[in-house]
């Protein structure tokens, strides 16, 4: 997130007099905040969260399987044809 970026939202949450208290000393010792620190704390996990949803990393063998598997002929699934042929739940009477 850019020092720049306006901040023009606004997040609320409950939490324990103990768990404040944690995330207070927390931002002490970053020299942060705790505006600051929960944001960035939080902005970290959801990144860390996201990672594996946006992009993966394969070894060569791993990469060689995931193209094969690509560009294998389509499987004949006679129940997925068979479901397409019939008409929609929105098509019936």
């Amino acid at each position: 997130m850019s020092a720049h970026t306006a901040k023009t939202e606004k997040l609320d949450l409950r939490l324990s007099q103990q768990a404040k208290q944690v995330l207070r000393i927390a931002a002490i010792a970053a020299h942060r905040s705790v505006s600051e620190f929960v944001l960035e704390s939080a902005l970290a996990r959801a990144e860390e969260t996201l990672a594996d949803r946006r992009s993966f990393s394969l070894n060569g063998e791993q990469w060689t399987a995931f193209i094969a598997a690509l560009d294998a002929p389509p499987r004949n699934l006679p129940r997925v044809k068979k479901l397409f042929q019939e008409k929609s739940i929105f098509e019936q009477a």
